[in-house]
């Protein structure tokens, strides 16, 4: 029997919002963490204390798109677990992987930020792996499939993970779901999709200007794909503290799963 994967929500947020942390998350099997992106600042280290994620348990982070509010918490996580290394409380290596074009950005980050005595351990023991689209790896005990979302902002990819009861994951970036990349969201158990607002509220928010989804969009492509469990995030801090409820009334008019849109520091049984 396989123990159940665990879904660490630490944000929710998109790049510009107070009351919610930037949209990141992590996958955990047994007491390890799969961790994508890591938000815009130094908030991930009070979100990872508060859920009780200790860094010497994340060995593997991967890193969407090269936006702020995904990419300079990844910076801190680097600087933490560098401290970590140095201190002798951290066994292994720190896989980062993300898109060759992302390499050299995330070195440049830490060589203008970070003291040299962390930059230096970036080679081994952290690791910085390019990924290819439609490449597969074996990370912890899921098989995660990466894919080029087709951005037409930044280039940015997402990932297919099928774990090891069979289930699918599909987190397809901070974008709509492209028709080009629809192949690994069909059918999915959990499809995690942003909604930048309520359909309700589009003349207010622009999300289609911002080459994002309302909550009806995102709804009505997890319905037709056949997803069972459907998460919101990446979302406006405008209807807070009613944004739950609000995003469910509206988006259980066009799709019939399991609609859930957590809040920061939560964590769901997938």
């Amino acid at each position: 029997m396989t123990e159940p994967h665990t879904l660490y929500v630490f944000g929710t947020g998109n790049a510009t919002m107070t009351r919610y942390y930037n949209t990141c998350f992590a996958i955990r099997s047994g007491e390890e963490y799969f961790m994508t992106d890591a938000g815009g600042g130094n908030g991930i280290l009070r979100i990872l204390e508060e859920m009780q994620v200790p860094l010497n348990r994340i060995h593997h982070l991967f890193v969407t798109h090269e936006h702020t509010d995904h990419i300079l918490g990844v910076i801190w996580m680097i600087r933490m677990i560098g401290t970590a290394i140095k201190k002798g409380n951290y066994e292994g290596i720190f896989h980062i992987y993300c898109h060759d074009g992302l390499i050299d950005t995330i070195q440049t980050f830490c060589r203008l930020t970070l003291q040299k005595k962390f930059c230096d351990l970036i080679g081994d023991p952290i690791q910085l792996i390019p990924i290819s689209d439609r490449e597969t790896r074996q990370i912890l005990d899921m098989e995660v499939t990466f894919f080029d979302i087709h951005s037409t902002k930044a280039r940015q990819f997402g990932f297919r993970a099928v774990l090891p009861d069979g289930k699918i994951v599909c987190c397809p970036g901070d974008e709509p779901l492209n028709p080009l990349c629809e192949e690994f969201a069909k059918g999915a158990d959990w499809l995690f999709h942003e909604a930048f607002c309520l359909y309700r509220d589009r003349e207010i928010f622009s999300p289609y200007e911002k080459h994002h989804s309302t909550v009806k969009d995102a709804c009505e492509l997890a319905e037709r794909l056949g997803a069972r469990h459907l998460i919101l995030w990446h979302t406006e801090d405008k209807t807070y503290p009613e944004r739950a409820a609000l995003y469910r009334a509206e988006g259980e008019a066009y799709y019939h799963g399991d609609l859930l849109v957590p809040e920061d520091g939560s964590v769901i049984e997938l």
